[in-house]
């Protein structure tokens, strides 16, 4: 999820400054159905819905999805993605004759990024400028140092029936998940900064997750407190980036959620555990400082992954060196510039 989220911004400038030199570009997205609304609202972007399950399933699916795509007729094909199925589909474009690029991950630097001898701990390049690159490569011209995101939606009936009308409280977004354990902030230290930041009545505490697990929990965080909401499996996907376009600050772990809210242009404060911003996956267009990683003096092997997914013994408690005090704080700093100009009724 997060990987096709941090490729909006880049679509979306790419559309626009097209745009804005008097060039007519069509760009159309392929990837799984779940993932359409992130592009809705961009102009000048279809999005085709591959089909994993049936039609565009293993090796002679990806032949159908090459000869669907073929009809589209497409000019370049720029793979975000560089995996094997994307690869296969856009080697076949490439010997038909069309022009073709991909984004280089990166591997090797993060590989010395990651391991526990003879560690290279420098910042690798980001998920977007890789992308950033990628598009160079077909000879168009692309700048991110400006960023336009989405005016904040509408909110629907549906909507506001869980979330209140806004009026003048803080509305911050917290998700608290990740898929790997190694990224997850402790539970009762999460506890807390929830405790904390609902002790402010102008503040209103949305909970993201998803699945009974992960609404079990956050149910545990809302007990008792009227302005701490747990919106997991109550909206829609549209409708839930609807909610939090209206949000004044997410925080997240290294996570899904967390480039949804940089794609929208929220303000994101991110929690790291056995992984690190620098390994390119920093919420677009925040500042490092919104950042805030486990102690590498007390464990100097972190980052020990990429994506969190490899276990070092010793390193489980890593992020509990991450302070309370310091989330809440960081939090309130966001939410407090954004209110100075219209402050509290």
């Amino acid at each position: 999820m997060g990987d096709v989220a941090m490729t909006v911004p880049v679509i979306r400038a790419f559309v626009e400054q097209s745009r804005s030199v008097g060039t007519s570009v069509k760009i159309t997205v392929v990837s799984r159905p779940f993932f359409k609304p992130f592009f809705d609202g961009i102009e000048n972007v279809n999005f085709f819905a591959v089909d994993v399950k049936e039609r565009h399933k293993g090796f002679l699916g990806l032949l159908k999805l090459y000869s669907d795509l073929k009809k589209l007729n497409i000019d370049a094909v720029a793979d975000l993605h560089n995996v094997l199925r994307s690869q296969i589909i856009r080697n076949l474009f490439a010997l038909s004759g069309k022009k073709v690029a991909f984004t280089d991950k990166g591997r090797a630097e993060k590989r010395a990024l990651t391991r526990a001898q003879n560690k290279v701990f420098k910042p690798t390049k980001t998920m977007i400028e890789r992308h950033v690159e990628t598009f160079k490569k077909l000879g168009f011209k692309l700048d991110l140092s400006n960023p336009q995101f989405p005016q904040k939606a509408d909110l629907s009936k549906e909507i506001l029936e869980i979330s209140g009308e806004k009026a003048n409280h803080k509305w911050i977004g917290i998700a608290p998940f990740a898929q790997y354990d190694s990224k997850v902030y402790p539970q009762d230290l999460m506890q807390k900064v929830i405790d904390e930041l609902s002790s402010d009545s102008n503040n209103n505490i949305f909970l993201f997750g998803g699945g009974n697990k992960e609404s079990e929990i956050l149910n545990l965080f809302a007990l008792g407190k009227d302005n701490v909401i747990n919106v997991a499996g109550k909206l829609k996907l549209p409708q839930e980036l609807d909610l939090i376009s209206n949000l004044d600050v997410m925080l997240s772990m290294d996570s899904g959620n967390a480039h949804i809210a940089a794609m929208l242009g929220l303000k994101v404060i991110t929690l790291w555990g056995a992984t690190h911003p620098f390994a390119g996956f920093a919420p677009f267009n925040q500042p490092l400082e919104n950042c805030l990683v486990s102690d590498r003096e007390k464990f100097p092997q972190l980052p020990t992954s990429v994506y969190g997914n490899k276990k070092v013994k010793g390193y489980e408690e890593a992020m509990r060196t991450i302070p309370v005090e310091a989330i809440v704080e960081k939090i309130r700093a966001k939410t407090d510039l954004l209110y100075e100009a219209r402050p509290l009724r």
